[in-house]
């Protein structure tokens, strides 16, 4: 299964069944997870983990 097909069967549950309170939610987990990815391989990281 693709990233794409993940992602439009996601937003077509979103739309049928009304759930777009999930969206926030599910970008702020996608951020994260990006985030936590760039700073493990990154020179930033340093600057990354005073934020929390």
């Amino acid at each position: 299964m693709s990233k794409a097909s993940i992602l439009k069967e996601l937003w077509a549950f979103l739309k049928v069944r009304k759930r777009f309170w999930l969206a926030p939610i599910l970008i702020i987990l996608v951020l994260l997870s990006v985030l936590i990815v760039f700073a493990q391989s990154s020179a930033v990281a340093p600057f990354i983990y005073t934020l929390f």
